[in-house]
């Protein structure tokens, strides 16, 4: 910084026909804003509804299995009568043994840690200008001090 004013100076004061041209130096800090962000855990908690498992309709296997073998025995033949009347009967079961019901619901908290973040802005130094006009044009100089 003391070479740029010393710089300005002689020039100023070498170039003695351009003084009465030249007028008076301004020298501006200038500033600008930072935001900054600092990191910090919470933790959050939500209540989330979860399904229950339904339980085994007993009814709707039995009934299934029935309408399954006599369907299974219908189409079955010969040797594979046997197998087909099992095989419906078993998927009958199965089917009218899931529960087809209204689900039900419990609540479940859930938590988890999150990260957020605190911001400050804050102002700092950016840059200084001299500014100064020789022989009718605006000279402006920036530097850092």
């Amino acid at each position: 910084m003391k070479k740029l004013f010393t710089t300005v100076s002689l020039v100023l004061a070498t170039a003695t026909s351009a003084l009465a041209d030249t007028s008076e130096a301004y020298t501006q800090d200038h500033y600008k804003v930072v935001l900054e962000q600092k990191p910090y855990n919470v933790e959050v908690c939500k209540d989330i509804k979860v399904p229950q498992k339904g339980s085994l309709n007993t009814e709707g296997a039995i009934l299934g299995g029935i309408l399954g073998g006599v369907i299974g025995n219908q189409f079955g033949k010969g040797n594979g009568k046997e197998a087909a009347t099992g095989v419906g009967a078993l998927t009958g079961a199965i089917l009218g043994g899931q529960n087809k019901g209204p689900r039900s619901y419990t609540t479940e908290r859930q938590c988890q840690i999150e990260t957020r973040y605190k911001e400050t802005e804050r102002e700092i130094y950016s840059h200084t200008t001299v500014r100064f006009y020789h022989e009718g044009q605006r000279i402006e100089l920036k530097f850092h001090k």
